[in-house]
């Protein structure tokens, strides 16, 4: 999740529009990929809508060529940056999968009689999506999203539905996070929930599709995002080096800054469920967490193969936070299970530039086609 802004009075009815008007939000990024490259040919692509419901938007990257690469859908994390930001991931993964990603639509867009969004809601989306997509599909869960990615396939497990997908990979999750708690991690904790009601929590404007739906506003997402990127500069971090060599594929065109600042809006109901049940109450890792009344077992997960991997220098996730799923997992055989710690890098590494391209996608590939 973005971590929240400094500490400052304010007030559900106060005007959105303050944070609004001094700072310029970057837009909305376009993932740009018309081409991918296979077996030295460049290759047409086509980025299509497969379902549109009113948070999300599933997408296919649909290439113009004749193979049965493994489909793979990425559930990118709705922690309040835009799907966007995983273009290299999107990118890497192009020539050899059949490829879906989750594109999570701005709350401000949203109006509010489409009904809240919270953290059930994020899970019954990731079903919905494993369902359209079929029993033969890979799942990729990274940050955020790895426990809705996670709990659904449990609930498909309890189901016995033949849409459980054929493996699922984690990348830097918040699993367990009472392991090793990250900086950020331990706010979340430590903080009780009407403090983040008061002092995050806004009503969209009358100047937007959403105007009356309580929102934790992008902006005021970005002034976090600006104090955490500061810490990184003055203590030559991961993003300060990535600030002064951007190891994007596409460095020039999108830049990792650029993704990096552009934010969403997020939903009120999701921001504070999640504080609450992932980084307050630790519900999935005690066996609490509930899927409208329903349990969500773990061990109702046995024919679906298990990937989990962490950076060693990762601030957001902390050390086997992400791994904790091989222990919660427990009914899943142990050839189908996979553990990968990357050293050297942090959480962003995971999944944009070039030790994700050259070390971790690789793995994620040559796991998806074992269990295939």
């Amino acid at each position: 999740m973005t971590p929240p802004a400094p500490d400052g009075e304010s007030d559900i009815s106060v005007s959105y529009d303050i944070f609004e008007r001094p700072l310029l939000r970057p837009g909305k990024p376009d993932f740009d990929l018309p081409y991918t490259r296979i077996d030295g040919r460049l290759i047409e692509v086509a980025e299509t809508a497969v379902m549109r419901k009113p948070f999300c938007t599933l997408l296919h990257f649909r290439r113009n060529a004749d193979r049965t690469d493994p489909r793979l859908l990425i559930v990118a994390p709705l922690s309040g940056h835009f799907a966007g930001l995983l273009r290299d991931m999107v990118a890497a993964l192009l020539p050899e999968h059949d490829l879906f990603v989750t594109d999570w639509t701005d709350a401000r867009l949203v109006p509010p009689d489409q009904g809240p969004f919270g953290l059930s809601d994020n899970i019954g989306y990731v079903q919905e999506f494993i369902r359209r997509l079929g029993p033969d599909v890979h799942v990729i869960g990274l940050c955020q999203s790895a426990i809705p990615s996670l709990a659904a396939a449990a609930l498909l497990a309890a189901d016995d539905a033949t849409s459980q997908p054929r493996s699922l990979i984690l990348l830097g999750g918040l699993i367990d996070p009472r392991l090793n708690p990250t900086r950020v991690e331990r706010l979340l904790a430590e903080r009780p929930l009407a403090w983040f009601e008061r002092n995050t929590i806004f009503r969209v404007s009358a100047a937007h599709p959403a105007a009356g739906r309580a929102v934790y506003p992008g902006s005021l997402q970005l002034l976090a995002l600006m104090a955490y990127l500061a810490r990184h500069v003055v203590e030559r971090r991961e993003l300060f080096h990535k600030l002064v060599k951007d190891d994007g594929q596409d460095a020039a065109s999108h830049p990792f800054l650029m993704l990096f600042t552009a934010v969403m809006d997020l939903a009120a109901e999701f921001f504070l469920e999640n504080a609450k049940i992932v980084f307050q109450d630790f519900a999935l890792p005690r066996g609490h967490l509930r899927w409208h009344g329903r349990p969500v077992d773990l061990s109702a997960i046995s024919r679906t193969a298990l990937m989990t991997i962490e950076a060693e220098l990762d601030d957001i996730s902390g050390l086997g936070q992400t791994r904790a799923a091989q222990d919660l997992c427990g009914n899943v055989p142990s050839r189908l299970r996979r553990h990968h710690l990357e050293p050297g890098i942090g959480h962003f590494g995971l999944f944009h530039g070039n030790r994700w391209r050259t070390a971790i996608m690789p793995r994620v590939r040559d796991f998806v086609r074992s269990v295939s």
